[in-house]
């Protein structure tokens, strides 16, 4: 007998949760302005749970300029001071620096002429996404030899937060990797989804 198809146990029952399991968590994503929102809301989770980030993607949102690297890339020590002084985000000097230095990075990337943000993101896949098709829960890595490579490529680029755990999170997310286990109603979408991107 077939087992129930069950969405995957780390969502809980919180409806925002839910949500972005739903709609968002592993679907591919090749957008490179999205790609560094995801990237730098990955950052500011570093020691927290992801939820907590949900929670407060709008209030990130409207103190980051709806994430536009180009704006952010000018931040001065004022605007740092503003964002100190935002009780709507996590209020961390050091992530707060690495989010203007990590737009600083986005942009040489963009600027440079041969590629995009998207190209960095997925080469260490070959450009695409890698299911899986994990069974249960204890195989879920918490990063893998793609998320090293990415992580150094990363660093080696400028940017920062971006070690391997927070890189590997980052691209299960953003469907560099289909990790929805396969009793997940949303592993099948998310891999028909990526067999047409």
């Amino acid at each position: 007998m077939a087992k129930k198809a069950e969405r995957c146990w780390w969502c809980g029952t919180d409806p925002i949760y839910v949500d972005y399991h739903d709609t968002e968590w592993g679907v591919p994503v090749t957008d490179d302005r999205a790609l560094f929102e995801k990237l730098v809301l990955d950052g500011f989770q570093a020691g927290l749970s992801w939820i907590t980030i949900l929670r407060k993607r709008d209030a990130f949102r409207r103190a980051f300029k709806e994430f536009d690297p180009h704006k952010i890339a000018r931040f001065t020590e004022r605007d740092v001071q503003r964002l100190l002084k935002d009780e709507g985000i996590i209020r961390s000097r050091l992530k707060i620096e690495g989010a203007v230095k990590n737009a600083r990075a986005w942009l040489e990337i963009m600027e440079a002429g041969d590629g995009a943000f998207r190209d960095v993101i997925w080469e260490p896949v070959g450009h695409r996404t890698i299911d899986l098709r994990l069974a249960r829960r204890e195989d879920i890595r918490a990063e893998s030899a793609e998320s090293v490579r990415l992580a150094k490529s990363l660093k080696k680029r400028g940017f920062t937060f971006c070690g391997p755990v927070i890189v590997h999170a980052f691209m299960q997310a953003v469907g560099v990797f289909n990790e929805h286990l396969v009793t997940c109603p949303r592993h099948r979408a998310c891999a028909r989804v990526a067999r047409k991107a």
